[in-house]
């Protein structure tokens, strides 16, 4: 992954790394801290304002990671895209409910993560997987 002309974007509350933009044609691309595309392409400020608006709420929420023929709900522990971009790591654990005394599995992901880290959907949201 050439993430050269990457420009790495950041929420102005606290320095904390929200994603890229990249250049793309006449415009520009915003990217999320998973390097997924946000947007087609857009001007500078439509992609900063992306950014802003997706923020990194979405790393508190439960995902699912494929494994073994089944998916597994987990939490991210942490996003480190790496310097550069696509050196680092991704790592999550299996969910472990909020208990203190449920023990949990810590698994590492290559960055950006693979097709087999996604969103939690609305329909598996009460399951226990």
């Amino acid at each position: 992954m050439d993430a050269s002309d990457w420009i790495p974007h950041r929420r102005a509350s606290d320095g904390e790394l929200v994603g890229w933009i990249r250049p793309a044609g006449d415009g520009f691309v915003a990217l999320s801290l998973f390097a997924a595309p946000l947007t087609g392409e857009v001007d500078w400020l439509d992609a900063e304002e992306t950014l802003d608006a997706e923020g990194l709420s979405w790393l508190a929420e439960p995902w699912i990671l494929e494994r073994d023929g089944r998916g597994i709900r987990v939490r991210i522990v942490e996003v480190s895209p790496g310097d550069p971009p696509g050196t680092g790591r991704v790592q999550v654990k299996t969910d472990d409910f909020g208990a203190i005394d449920v023990p949990y599995e810590l698994i590492d992901l290559p960055w950006p993560p693979p097709a087999a880290l996604r969103p939690i959907r609305d329909d598996e949201r009460g399951i226990i997987l």
